[in-house]
């Protein structure tokens, strides 16, 4: 059973870089609203982890999946199109990344639903195909091979061998110039002072490992997780893809909320 207790790390994974790259942005004159939508959305995701739960009939877990998946395919019909490029979603004055908004309890509930877990991760591929996005087919790619470490189901790890490929051609077709705060984080956070850079890492890495051992989910759950926060940061890392967590956007913190608040048997 899972306490109120068992959900603290959780907590913690997602809040401990999420100040980080707040105390940042305030620090480094980034506009005020960056802040703010950063702290509405920790807020959110952080009441859901502590109080949330998921589905517990196999047919409501697949009907969120579902509409994740659909989710995926919004930007390309409501846009913003940039060079034509869409991968964002735009709800009044916030702009969401459908991706990370929408992988990280993908993974979750593929890995929780071992029959559909490749079409599920094949999905939502072919969604950020189309975007097409580098960062969401890394993490998807990554959320695949630590499904696989755990599992060793063949079928996930051809869906992983298919993801690397289909994200490689995203990176030769979907960059876009760095936008501050948001890419580029630990590059411009190292222009600025190297240890500055160091602690936003630390910070980072502290979440993934607190994701990846101690969140309330299964072993295998946990290394999906864990491996789509993996493929984000990589190509935050290589190229022009948002930073999870410790840069501005309120996608992946709601992202990494809810994956980490789909908790089963609740004490």
């Amino acid at each position: 059973m899972v306490t109120f207790r068992d959900r603290l790390p959780a907590l913690a994974a997602l809040t401990v870089p999420v100040l980080a790259g707040m105390a940042w942005m305030a620090a480094f004159d980034a506009p005020d609203r960056y802040v703010l939508l950063n702290s509405v959305a920790l807020a959110v995701a952080g009441s859901w982890m502590l109080f949330g739960r998921a589905p517990e009939k196999p047919w409501t877990r697949r009907a969120l999946t579902l509409v994740l998946i659909a989710w995926l395919f919004v930007p390309l019909a409501t846009g913003p199109h940039v060079n034509g490029i869409a991968r964002w979603v735009s709800l009044g004055p916030v702009t969401l990344h459908a991706g990370m908004l929408a992988i990280p309890p993908l993974a979750v509930l593929a890995a929780r639903d071992p029959d559909y877990a490749p079409p599920i991760l094949l999905g939502a591929l072919f969604a950020a195909l189309l975007q097409p996005d580098a960062a969401t087919g890394f993490a998807i790619t990554f959320a695949a091979v630590g499904l696989h470490h755990v599992t060793k189901d063949w079928k996930v790890g051809a869906a992983s061998v298919i993801g690397f490929f289909a994200a490689i051609y995203m990176a030769l077709h979907g960059e876009l110039p760095p936008q501050e705060f948001v890419e580029r984080v630990l590059q411009d956070a190292a222009g600025e002072r190297l240890e500055l850079a160091i602690g936003l890492a630390a910070a980072l890495a502290i979440g993934y490992c607190l994701i990846l051992w101690t969140a309330p989910l299964a072993r295998h759950e946990r290394f999906a997780l864990a491996g789509s926060l993996f493929g984000f940061i990589i190509m935050a890392m290589m190229s022009h893809y948002p930073f999870p967590l410790i840069g501005h956007g309120a996608a992946p913190i709601l992202g990494y909320g809810i994956a980490l608040g789909l908790v089963r048997k609740v004490a």
